[in-house]
């Protein structure tokens, strides 16, 4: 895996029209090591990918190459679940909130209420979503949103035959919406 490292260094530095010496400044890493690690001649350490990664706008997985895991936290492409959920990841940034489009079907079921770490917020885009939160269930509607520590029971569906569809925010623990009041 790591021999592909270097013509994938070159090829996205190429993509997007930067100088060694442009990429240099940008990442704190000379010129010279640069171009070792583009040709191979210098075996690619994480102190040198991760720079390298956050000035191409990449995952550290894309970078080198790494297998697909399915896991949207890791690859930003569209992912789709055993029970229809399908997630599409929408930030880059590695840690802190983390920014997902959810299309969420209709399970049919009776829910079955999960708790995690972390801290999440719901804005409906389309279609109605029921929300069942410790021991409310509530139905939220397009422009409508919800903001909850995930460490209470909770299990969401679509209502009726369309998937809901939603933007989450989902941070780890602590993280708390920052709301700002209109000007009078």
């Amino acid at each position: 895996m790591l021999a592909t490292v270097g013509p994938r260094l070159r090829a996205l530095r190429q993509q997007r029209d930067m100088t060694l010496t442009g990429l240099a400044e940008t990442t704190g890493i000379s010129v010279s090591t640069l171009s070792r690690l583009e040709s191979g001649q210098r075996r690619p350490t994480l102190e040198l990918l991760l720079p390298l990664a956050r000035a191409y706008g990449v995952q550290l997985d894309d970078l080198v190459g790494g297998p697909q895991t399915g896991d949207p936290r890791v690859h930003l492409r569209p992912v789709t679940w055993h029970n229809g959920l399908t997630v599409v990841p929408l930030s880059r940034r590695a840690g802190g909130v983390q920014a997902y489009k959810l299309l969420i079907p209709s399970r049919g079921e009776e829910p079955d209420l999960k708790t995690h770490e972390g801290y999440e917020w719901l804005y409906i885009l389309d279609g109605r979503l029921r929300l069942v939160l410790g021991d409310r269930d509530i139905v939220l509607k397009p422009g409508e949103a919800a903001e909850f520590d995930t460490h209470v029971p909770h299990w969401f569906s679509s209502v009726g035959d369309h998937p809901a569809e939603l933007l989450s925010l989902f941070g780890p623990q602590g993280e708390r919406a920052h709301l700002r009041a209109r000007p009078t």
